[in-house]
């Protein structure tokens, strides 16, 4: 029998990005909020310390930060009528867990989103026509706009410390940068972060091509920082261990270096983690949630009663937990009826790699998480897509993460991978090999979905998230469009050799090499019910006390990082609910 706790004013299931914030908003409204993480607790002077932290072979191989695999996992397949199988390895994504939730080892990007990619859909149709949009392809618009979420882009700046260059300041073009953007309010909390020499040689090549580089955004700070909070964030150092680890210095934002600090101490609020939530209770008519049950460290089952769940977990787990509760009707991508884990969407990466002439000192050591140079001028709709015939496009950029010895040690195609001939190699490249990142969107399709797997099931007994999913035409004619522009760039840089690094037609997708953790969809958002499952403030059509984080709620992937758009997402969904939903609990959105 479960234990019950006493009932709370709301429950926070997962707690990463979306979950503190929710937290810290709804207990500054004044509710009692319980946080349940299924991992464990981890904070900057326990789990970051320097020098433990720097270590790669932890970190970044052994994925100390990762989900184990072993307990729960994801079951993947080509096609609807393929057998899917396990997912035991971390490859292509990389699911974290513990508090902080990959925000704790993310990189930093921190992007807002190109007005026309909201109302992606409308734009298209609009600009080229109903038939431009190939059959099969499910895309829609968010049912929320850029100037709606653009207060909540700002703020999120401001937490996060995030450093930049505005480039449309209130409309007005501002110079050093991006001139594609939509209007901003402000400029951005702290100036952006000086450039390594990589960047510098890139955005001097991506300018002399035609194009327009600006300074890329970063949660990484750039100057010693208070956020509205109140919390302290100190200046990058440039150490080169953003992905796959904490921060040492405390200038990579992240929930604990950000808002727990001050979410932490207040009466009101509780953090529980090893609490793995396995269902949604609903009442009678399900219609309403009263709370959650989960499983803790002990192994016990625990009901919390709540008057309000929000579902702030990563954008699969999200899925999972709907389906687990029955809230919503599943997917067939069959029938095409159906939304819960309608809408599924990934990235499509690529990048042109350049050796410099020999001499050349880039000094890769010196790294970031997000510090370096950009250019939207092939993301969103920012160009003519009608010759091309392609939906969608790739925020394209020269990041340099670091120069670590194992992971970071890059050779030219051709190379061995071990041996005397490696070595020589690594010895030739380190220094002059850098990467022009393509980051492509892909588009919703009726055959790419979630669901739940008939066959295998969690260390619970509780059946796996079973992903269906692989590359269609239209994201191989975009990359492919992206390689050969990039070309120009690599060119101009007056390269030794480069290489043009993008996938061919007729290539399956292949979960063994890491791509992006910028999965979406599942739970996307809309303005009906008939193809989505919230509605613009993140809540569920079908059960009101319930809102669902993250970027489940995209309806299709884009080329930017995700994690700009969910925070702001998450503020617009916080506004509504202190506002309007805790005034007149009911549907903010009529149906």
């Amino acid at each position: 029998m479960a234990i019950k706790k006493n009932k709370v004013d709301c429950v926070i299931v997962g707690f990463g990005w979306t979950g503190a914030i929710l937290g810290q908003e709804l207990t500054e409204a004044g509710l009692n909020v319980v946080a349940l993480e299924r991992g464990a607790m981890r904070d900057t002077p326990t789990d970051a310390e320097y020098p433990k932290v720097i270590d790669e072979l932890t970190y970044s191989v052994r994925g100390k930060l990762f989900q184990d695999l072993a307990r729960e996992t994801v079951t993947i397949r080509h096609g609807v009528d393929d057998l899917a199988v396990p997912y035991r390895q971390q490859g292509s994504f990389l699911l974290g867990n513990g508090v902080g939730g990959a925000g704790f080892h993310w990189n930093g990007m921190h992007y807002r989103v190109l007005p026309e990619e909201l109302q992606l859909r409308t734009r298209y149709e609009e600009r080229y026509g109903k038939k431009f949009i190939p059959e099969g392809m499910n895309i829609q618009d968010f049912g929320v706009t850029y100037d709606e979420l653009e207060p909540h882009f700002d703020f999120a700046e401001k937490v996060f410390g995030t450093s930049g260059t505005a480039g449309n300041l209130n409309g007005a073009i501002q110079p050093g940068g991006n001139p594609l953007e939509g209007k901003r309010t402000s400029e951005f909390p702290t100036p952006a972060l000086q450039n390594s020499y990589g960047a510098q040689l890139f955005g001097k090549a991506a300018k002399e091509a035609g194009f327009h580089p600006y300074p890329a955004p970063a949660a990484n700070t750039s100057a010693p920082y208070t956020n509205p909070y109140g919390v302290r964030l100190g200046p990058c150092n440039f150490c080169g261990f953003c992905e796959g680890y904490g921060c040492y210095m405390y200038s990579k934002a992240s929930p604990q270096t950000t808002i727990l600090p001050v979410l932490l101490k207040k009466p009101n609020f509780e953090l529980r983690p090893h609490s793995y939530v396995t269902k949604v209770l609903l009442d009678a008519d399900k219609k309403k949630a009263t709370g959650v049950t989960y499983i803790d460290a002990q192994g016990r089952e625990v009901e919390q009663p709540a008057d309000l769940v929000i579902i702030a977990a990563f954008q699969m787990h999200n899925v999972r937990l709907l389906l687990l509760s029955g809230i919503g009707k599943p997917y067939d991508p069959k029938t095409g009826e159906g939304v819960v884990g309608r809408n599924y969407a990934y990235q499509m990466n690529g990048g042109v790699n350049v050796l410099l002439p020999k001499g050349t000192q880039l000094n890769p050591f010196i790294g970031t998480g997000a510090g370096g140079v950009g250019m939207d001028d092939l993301n969103g709709d920012q160009f003519d897509h009608g010759p091309l015939g392609f939906v969608g496009g790739a925020s394209i950029r020269h990041i340099r993460y670091g120069g670590r010895p194992i992971k970071t040690t890059p050779t030219v195609p051709g190379t061995p991978n071990w041996g005397s001939k490696w070595k020589e190699g690594v010895t030739d490249a380190y220094q002059r090999y850098m990467t022009i990142g393509i980051a492509g969107s892909v588009m919703s399709y009726r055959d790419a979905c979630l669901d739940l797997d008939p066959t295998y099931r969690d260390a619970y007994g509780l059946p796996l998230l079973r992903m269906t999913f692989d590359w269609h035409d239209n994201e191989y004619d975009m990359l492919g469009y992206m390689g050969k522009r990039m070309e120009e760039v690599a060119k101009a840089m007056n390269p030794e050799k480069y290489f043009v690094g993008v996938r061919k037609k007729g290539q399956h997708y292949d979960t063994r090499l890491y791509q992006s953790t910028h999965t979406t969809g599942g739970a996307v958002m809309g303005s009906s019910p008939q193809n989505s499952v919230v509605n613009k403030y993140l809540q569920s059509w079908d059960v009101s006390n319930v809102f669902v984080m993250g970027a489940s709620a995209f309806p299709q992937n884009m080329g930017y990082n995700p994690t700009g758009l969910v925070a702001a997402l998450a503020y617009h969904s916080a506004k509504a609910i202190r506002e309007q939903y805790l005034k007149n609990a009911g549907p903010l959105v009529q149906a």
